[in-house]
Order: C-alpha cells, then sequence, then structure tokens
C-alpha cells in the first residue's frame, strides 16, 4: 500500500447513477487526468464505493489504461439485511468497475451494532465475502466506520477483518485504542478524511497555519498520522490532478516524520493547553455517554471535540460544518445538537465526568459559535 490513497468520492459526475450520455466531457477528462497522475505519484491504491454514484463506471475506462496488476482496487459495499441483498450490490459495483476482481472490499459503514451484527451474523454479509474470496473475485476484506469506539473495537476483536478505515487524526484522539487494537491484529489500518474531516485543512486558517510551520496544516496532519508505524494510508480524495501536490512535497519530511512533528505538535498542545487548561486537554471525554445514552441522542461527546479544537485554531468553517451535520446525516455523522437537548436531565448525563459542572456552559456556547442551518453529507447534496 502507499502512504496516500487516491480517494473516489469528489471527482464524479454524480451522486447517484447516470447513463454515460449524461458524463461531462471536461469532467471525464478531469477524472482521468487526475488518476494518471495519481498513479504517476506511486498512488496506484484507487478507492471508490457503490455509493459514491458515478464514480465506479466513470473509473472503468481509465483503469484499464494500466497493468492490473500495477494497481490495488477498493471499493466498499454497504451491510444489507440479507446475503442476497449485499451480493447484488457488488455485482453491481463489479459490472460498473468492468474488473473480474477488486485487491480490498469493505463493508460500507459499520456505523452501529446493527450493521456489525448484519455483517458477522450466520448468513450475513461476510459470507458473501468468503464466498468471494474462494472465488478469486476479492483479495481483501476490511470495513469502513463512522461507529463510537466500542462498536469499532467489536469489529476489530472479531478478528474477521483484514483492514479497518477509520476516523483519528490531530483533531480526533478518540479512535486511538482502535487503532492499537488492530495493530496488534496486524490489520491495515487507513485513515478516512484526514484533511477535510480533520478540520477542512485546505483553507487558509492563518492561525494554524503559523503554528504548523514550516509545514502547511495538511502536511502537519498527515506527516502526525504517517509517524505512528500503525497507520499504513491516508485518504486524499482528490478532485483534480493538483489537489496531491502539497500532500507529495511534504513527504520530504517521510524518513523523520516523528522528528519534524514533534515540534510543532507541542506548540499545538501548548494553545489547547493556553485555552482549555491542562486538565481538560486530558481528559474531557472521560465519564461521557455516547450519544445514544443521551435524552434526545444528543451527541455531547462529538460536540465538545469539536468546541475543543475550533475554539483553540479558529477552524470555524469545520466546526460550523460538523456542528450542523448533526441530526441530518443518519448513522455516518449521528446524533443531534443542543438544541434538542433536554435541560431537565442533564445533570444525569453528566454524573460520571469530572467536569460536569463546566460542560452546561461550554454546550450552550458551542451552540452559540457554530449553529446556523442544516447541513447534508456530500452524497446527500
Amino acid at each position: 500500500m502507499p502512504v496516500f490513497s487516491c480517494g473516489g468520492m469528489r471527482y464524479q459526475q454524480s451522486w447517484s447513477d447516470v447513463p454515460w450520455s449524461d458524463v461531462k466531457q471536461e469532467g471525464q477528462a478531469n477524472l482521468e487526468a487526475t488518476i494518471h497522475r495519481s498513479v504517476e505519484l506511486g498512488i496506484h491504491h484507487i478507492e471508490t464505493a457503490r455509493g459514491y454514484g458515478s464514480s465506479e463506471m466513470q473509473l472503468a475506462p481509465v483503469l484499464k489504461q494500466f497493468p492490473r496488476e500495477k494497481l490495488v482496487v477498493q471499493t466498499k459495499v454497504m451491510p444489507k439485511p440479507t446475503a442476497k441483498e449485499f451480493l447484488e450490490t457488488f455485482e453491481t459495483s463489479m459490472r460498473y468497475l468492468e474488473l473480474e476482481y477488486v485487491d480490498l472490499l469493505s463493508i460500507h459503514g459499520i456505523n452501529h451494532a446493527g450493521h456489525l451484527d448484519e455483517t458477522l451474523r450466520k448468513g450475513g454479509c461476510l459470507e458473501v465475502c468468503r464466498q468471494l474470496q474462494r472465488e478469486g473475485r476479492v483479495r481483501h476484506v476490511g470495513f469502513s466506520t463512522h461507529a463510537t469506539p466500542d462498536v469499532i473495537s467489536s469489529a476489530i476483536r472479531s478478528d474477521e477483518f483484514d483492514y479497518v478505515n477509520l476516523h483519528w487524526y490531530f483533531v480526533n484522539d478518540l479512535n486511538r485504542a482502535c487503532v492499537a487494537e488492530a495493530a496488534q491484529r496486524d490489520m491495515g489500518v487507513f485513515i478516512i478524511s484526514p484533511n477535510d474531516k480533520g478540520g477542512k485543512l485546505y483553507l487558509e486558517l492563518p492561525r494554524l497555519r503559523a503554528m504548523c510551520a514550516p509545514l502547511t496544516p495538511m502536511q502537519f496532519n498527515d506527516l502526525y498520522c504517517l509517524a505512528r508505524p500503525e497507520v499504513h494510508t491516508l485518504s486524499l480524495g482528490a478532485a483534480r490532478p493538483s489537489d496531491f501536490d502539497e500532500h507529495v512535497a511534504g513527504l520530504e519530511h517521510y524518513e523523520r516524520a516523528a522528528a519534524v512533528v514533534g515540534p510543532i505538535e507541542r506548540r499545538l498542545r501548548e494553545e489547547l493547553e493556553r485555552v482549555h487548561g491542562a486538565e481538560w486537554c486530558r481528559r474531557w471525554w472521560a465519564g461521557l455517554p455516547e450519544y445514544f445514552s443521551v435524552p434526545g441522542e444528543v451527541n455531547v461527546v462529538e460536540i465538545l471535540r469539536i468546541w475543543t479544537y475550533a475554539k483553540a485554531f479558529d477552524l470555524i468553517d469545520w466546526a460550523k460544518f460538523r456542528y450542523n451535520m448533526l441530526g441530518n446525516a443518519d448513522h455516518w455523522f449521528p446524533g443531534e445538537h443542543v438544541a434538542k437537548l433536554d435541560w431537565a436531565r442533564i445533570d444525569a448525563v453528566l454524573q460520571g465526568s469530572p467536569f460536569a459542572d463546566r460542560i452546561p456552559e461550554i454546550l450552550k456556547e458551542a451552540h452559540g459559535l457554530y449553529f446556523d442551518a442544516p447541513v447534508k453529507r456530500l452524497s446527500q447534496s
């Protein structure tokens, strides 16, 4: 696996299946140029999904331009209630991709315990994957996830998967234990969306840019992740050929990544402590229930995470986008925002937290700072 992957969710024509006649020539030319630039740079892992609309179909003629054995192709299929539905969806992916096999197949979005059950139970999705492996149509099976750490950990500990695609980067440390568990089981660790979900790091962000010098914020985040030997690849959701350039330039420091990011990380953590206090930074999440145990399913943990990093580094656009997705992105970004909170029951929610006295005011502040119009995921737009 290359240390960067070419993610296929930002260059396609449509988020739904469309006929070839609807694909604009300039859009297809851009997709082709993006893939060629990716492979030219050594980024030969091409990642897509059935849920990415026309991405698979548009990739098919481009993938044929390379020797098959030179590419690592991954697609993803969501969990389904029956094996039949899962297999049918996989077959649709293969027809669009026009491939005899995929190197990597992910269960796309084991985002709650129900998805994990659909995958692992007798007659479930995983049995289909095993049959596809026996037939030589799938090489390795993994899962992608936006779940809470307990669900991710359960999936990892099942010992049924070769790799995991998950969120972990500087502004999201909640899955650190899951990354460690995956490494203990010799699983591949693939970091999802470190640039967008990791803070919209492609924006100007003058405060963060100054603190990350001599790296850019994206380069710092890349090397912060890659400095951990358990992390194997980061997804770059490229929309055009030039989107790789800043990331590849940062690889100048790859061999000494830990030494390069160390001083920058210390500066950033010192700023977090200056803004919030050392004790908050050390364990702000301690004793907090996950959203499904909070009245109104308010995602207190996620809201506090957003507030903690956005307030310290002026990540306002990122914070507003993430905050306003709450209640609008289903299991891909679960839970509700503060407007749904039952304040009469907040004491019970926070009884396990060492910061129970501070958190109500923080939640009110976060809602005041970040609440705006509802936001949808790209695939819902």
